[in-house]
């Protein structure tokens, strides 16, 4: 059974705001400490294998500056949602940190999909049949092909992105031999307002009934469920850098 996550879990603790005597470097690379201890934990509780899970920071709306702490302390996968966004910070990061995994966890538009092959190494929201059309296009033209996860949209949301449930044996299908696009993963943000253990579970159905090992789900209140429900890769954001204004998404 997955536990509450409450202060204490530890990671709690070090949140912006609580602490006046600690400043934003110092609260980052602490607030990452207690995030890899608690997913290492997860993996332990759950009988998952050390280092199974991967963690995306996600530093959406974030500054050079802001995520320059958690690079130093050794974090070298990220999540960001929007293209343009990325090119203003990014290039520059992964010049001085090499090694760094970036990861595309907002919606793509198709006419940014030239851009976002050129910077980011996953796309994590591949979800309609013409961004599949785009993206083949361009990778068949010779652009870096990066890892992709289609996503699945588990609760039907109308204002959510994501391919709907029931369709996406027949999407990943297409992708796969219509478009020769390589779906390495499934994604999924379950709706706020419900328990994201069933939503989870249904993630990883569709992945197993198409021979896909990799599933991101699970965020900064959430991962430890997705981690016993085997979540590959958790997006955190907030547990990390500090609160966003509220708004529910990828991280």
């Amino acid at each position: 059974m997955a536990r509450p996550l409450n202060a204490a879990r530890g990671w709690r603790k070090r949140e912006f705001g609580m602490s006046g005597d600690m400043n934003p470097a110092e609260g980052v690379a602490g607030n990452l400490a207690d995030i890899l201890e608690s997913i290492a934990r997860s993996e332990r509780d759950y009988g998952r294998k050390p280092g199974s899970v991967t963690l995306v920071a996600v530093s959406k709306t974030k500054s050079a500056e802001e995520i320059t702490p958690a690079l130093i302390a050794g974090q070298r996968v990220f999540g960001e949602n929007r293209v343009q966004e990325s090119q203003g910070k990014w290039p520059g990061l992964k010049a001085r940190f090499p090694g760094v995994e970036l990861h595309l966890i907002g919606p793509l538009q198709t006419n940014k999909v030239r851009d976002a092959l050129g910077l980011f190494d996953v796309i994590e929201t591949l979800d309609r049949e013409s961004l599949a059309v785009a993206l083949a296009k361009e990778i068949s033209a010779g652009a870096r092909a990066p890892r992709l996860y289609v996503q699945v949209n588990t609760g039907a949301e109308p204002q959510k992105a994501g391919i709907l449930p029931e369709e996406a044996d027949a999407f990943i299908t297409r992708c796969r031999e219509v478009h020769g696009l390589a779906i390495e993963g499934l994604m999924c943000i379950p709706p706020a307002d419900e328990p994201p253990s069933a939503h989870f579970a249904l993630l990883g159905k569709i992945a197993r009934r198409n021979g896909i090992a990799v599933l991101s789900m699970g965020m900064s209140a959430d991962f430890d469920a997705a981690i016993q429900l085997g979540a590959t890769h958790v997006r955190i954001g907030s547990a990390i850098f500090g609160a966003r204004p509220p708004h529910r998404a990828n991280g």
